[in-house]
């Protein structure tokens, strides 16, 4: 079949894909995109859209704040239609064991000059009327935000410029991507940012699936001001157990409200578990109980790619000497997304990376396995 030549070729148009291909085009460099699906789809259209700062681990630490960081600075580009709004993340804290917690994040951001502010229990209330009297207080970050990530997505390859090829790729070689039309598409380095589905193309990656479920209310404008998480999200978040939930809440544009968050593994199914839906709804209500009045008229499922240490695999890999790989961000994709392609740019280019690349090199997962 015909082939078609570019310098790169990013397999997967989501918001990590169009992000990698916007930064290679600023740099000058010539971009294909192949897209099986809908652009800004999978987990980007699946997730809640937040852009979030997590203090740890030092690693996710460095990769969210230079994302969050390039995400601010994009922000006065960004139509309305991308909803971009910097409300800023309320970590809850329900008990005086998490408001000491939030004291010690508060303090390390402090270290780190990032702007946070503790809310004691009234501060919470006059912020968040909705939540439950008699939690113990909370910690506000001001400049996270939430945006909506299929349509940024969209833009933002609109912006590159780039060609997007719709096609499945099936295998890749040396000479690079051959779809499953059996089209060629040449080119020097193929960029795999296809999430989960990254273990189709290289099926020894140590990438597996974690569902989530989500749902949606119609319009309450002025419901919940802030991005909502309990401190006990970040277990939730890394933890190792097969099924969890916690409490994350999101206000939307449309003055719809966002519900999170649940995590699985071993799941692989896109159907609803209403076991998990309403076991995730009904720990929500214990926070905001005033959530059990609205009227939710959207669930749906997503899969996050999850890697063993939860950093994510960006960075040439080694079983194949012409692939970077922009996958397993977990739960994080669309926050990190920005910095993903910049780091990857970077490598590609061999230009300085603004922050180090070794914490997410695909080589420490194989130097793991041989330890």
């Amino acid at each position: 079949m015909p082939c078609a030549t570019s310098d790169v070729v990013v397999i997967g148009a989501g918001i990590v894909g169009a992000a990698c291909a916007w930064a290679l085009s600023r740099a000058g460099v010539r971009v294909r995109v192949i897209e099986e699906g809908a652009v800004g789809g999978g987990a980007t259209a699946a997730g809640m859209g937040h852009i979030v700062l997590m203090d740890q681990p030092a690693a996710e630490f460095a990769l969210t704040r230079y994302s969050r960081d390039l995400w601010l600075r994009l922000a006065p580009e960004i139509p309305a239609d991308g909803e971009f709004r910097k409300c800023g993340t309320i970590w809850v804290a329900a008990e005086d064991e998490d408001f000491a917690a939030a004291r010690r994040k508060h303090a390390w951001y402090a270290e780190h000059g990032v702007s946070s502010e503790l809310l004691d229990g009234a501060a919470l209330t006059e912020a968040e009327p909705n939540l439950r009297a008699g939690l113990a207080g909370g910690l506000l970050v001001p400049d996270d935000a939430v945006i909506y990530a299929p349509w940024i997505a969209r833009w933002l390859l609109h912006r590159s410029g780039v060609a997007i090829i719709a096609g499945r790729a099936v295998s890749v070689d040396r000479a690079g991507v051959v779809l499953s039309s059996g089209e060629r598409v040449d080119c020097g380095i193929v960029v795999c940012a296809t999430g989960c589905a990254a273990t189709a193309l290289f099926p020894e990656l140590p990438v597996r699936p974690r569902k989530g479920h989500l749902a949606i209310t119609d319009r309450y404008p002025g419901f919940v001001h802030h991005q909502l998480a309990e401190l006990g999200y970040l277990k939730s978040a890394h933890g190792a157990s097969q099924e969890s939930v916690a409490f994350n809440v999101q206000p939307r544009a449309t003055g719809q409200v966002l519900l999170g968050s649940s995590r699985q593994f071993g799941d692989e199914s896109p159907e609803i578990r209403w076991h998990m839906l309403a076991r995730m709804i009904r720990h929500a209500t214990t926070f905001m109980p005033a959530l059990a009045a609205l009227q939710v008229t959207r669930t749906w499922t997503g899969f996050r790619a999850a890697t063993s240490d939860g950093l994510p695999l960006i960075g040439p890999y080694g079983e194949a000497s012409n692939v970077v790989l922009a996958t397993g961000h977990e739960g994080l994709g669309i926050t990190t997304s920005l910095a993903t392609g910049e780091l990857v740019a970077a490598h590609i280019t061999g230009r300085p990376a603004e922050i180090p690349m070794e914490p997410y090199l695909p080589a420490r997962v194989a130097a793991r396995s041989h330890a």
